[in-house]
């Protein structure tokens, strides 16, 4: 694995007082970029909230962020917002609990993003750009999608009206129970 493109270190036992905000460099945007499969990164900001809890340090904030991609249809150039919550709970190695394959188990909203860290700090840089990789849509329509689609002669499941004996039978029963 290659070094991660937004390192920004934080070490449990002297967290900042308030919030926190992270604003990726041109580089590190373009970095990002490259490893997401998107045309570029304009802007990446988070900003962040810090607290303990049961030995854990949970980061509350928002992300935001500006993306460009090609639209999945056209390919033309497509840009628009991200603006994301983030809730992170980092804890540290060992910490989570080992469950069987099969065994059941249930979780809660502070399971969901918890991200083990080993030595004296953890890189919250990398888990905003793994946030940011979850919000980026990468089959993301821009607003020529639909007219390209009709150009093309493509129509979706949805607009497919069904045929044969099956259909004609299920719409002699909508159109005689009306």
């Amino acid at each position: 694995m290659s070094d991660p493109e937004l390192v920004r270190l934080v070490k449990p036992r002297a967290l900042p007082a308030g919030a926190m905000t992270i604003t990726a460099d041109t580089a590190e945007r373009e970095a990002l970029a490259k490893r997401f499969g998107v045309t570029a990164i304009e802007a990446l900001n988070a900003h962040v909230e810090f607290d303990t809890k049961d030995g854990a340090v949970l980061a509350t904030g928002r992300l935001l962020a500006t993306i460009e991609q090609p639209c999945a249809i056209t390919r033309d150039p497509l840009t628009y917002d991200v603006d994301e919550p983030l809730t992170l709970r980092f804890v540290p190695a060992g910490s989570v609990a080992n469950y069987a394959p099969d065994e059941e188990i249930e979780l809660d909203s502070e399971d969901l993003d918890e991200i083990e860290y080993e030595g004296d700090s953890f890189d919250l840089g990398e888990a905003i750009a793994q946030t940011l990789a979850l919000a980026i849509d990468p089959y993301r329509e821009g607003p020529g999608a639909d007219e390209a689609r009709k150009a093309a002669g493509i129509v979706s499941d949805e607009d497919k009206l069904p045929s044969g004996p099956l259909a004609d039978a299920l719409a002699a029963l909508k159109g005689g129970g009306e």
